[in-house]
């Protein structure tokens, strides 16, 4: 295996992990509120079945809890600062000449600063990976792979919708 696929499959895992531990750390509250987050409440669930399967040893919930919390702090940072943004974009609305130079600066920062934030929740999460031992990195492959799955069902499902869509939107512009 080349290096750009291993790294690419890091990638995806830390993703699916960054994906599963945001939903975590919806907590809740956002559940019960229905606010952001309320539909991943299975990935709750699923994060902390993982959790108690791995049977992790003190230095490996450390490291853990050190991937929840930089994922919480970094999921709270990007949520600010995509308030931040609509607050500016709100602004820039107000003048009489929009200045989208402006408008795509702000957007240019806030686009970074949520990349080095999801570089350091992946981070996080990549050296609890590798603080498991062989076992416990098939237990979180298998669940990856089933993840995998999932959403690939889902994606072709939403192809096939999108196919039936564009045919009927198709067969009805034919009609005289």
């Amino acid at each position: 295996m080349s290096v750009k696929p291993t790294r690419f499959l890091a990638v995806a895992a830390a993703s699916l992990a960054l994906g599963v531990g945001i939903a975590y750390a919806a907590g809740p509250s956002d559940a019960a509120a229905g606010g952001p987050g309320w539909h991943h409440g299975h990935f709750e669930k699923q994060l902390n079945q993982l959790h108690s399967q791995l049977n992790l040893n003190a230095d490996q919930e450390k490291q853990w809890q050190a991937a929840l919390d930089t994922m919480k702090q970094n999921r709270s940072a990007a949520r600010a600062n995509h308030q931040q943004m609509k607050q500016q974009f709100e602004a820039l609305q107000q003048q009489p000449i929009l200045d989208l130079n402006a408008l795509h600066d702000a957007h240019q920062r806030v686009e970074q600063q949520n990349a080095q934030l999801r570089e350091q929740t992946t981070t996080a999460w990549l050296n609890f990976y590798n603080g498991l031992n062989d076992q416990q990195k098939t237990i979180v492959s298998t669940a990856l792979k089933q993840h995998f799955a999932k959403m690939a069902a889902r994606r072709d499902k939403m192809h096939e919708r999108w196919e039936q869509h564009d045919g009927a939107s198709g067969a009805i512009g034919l009609k005289p």
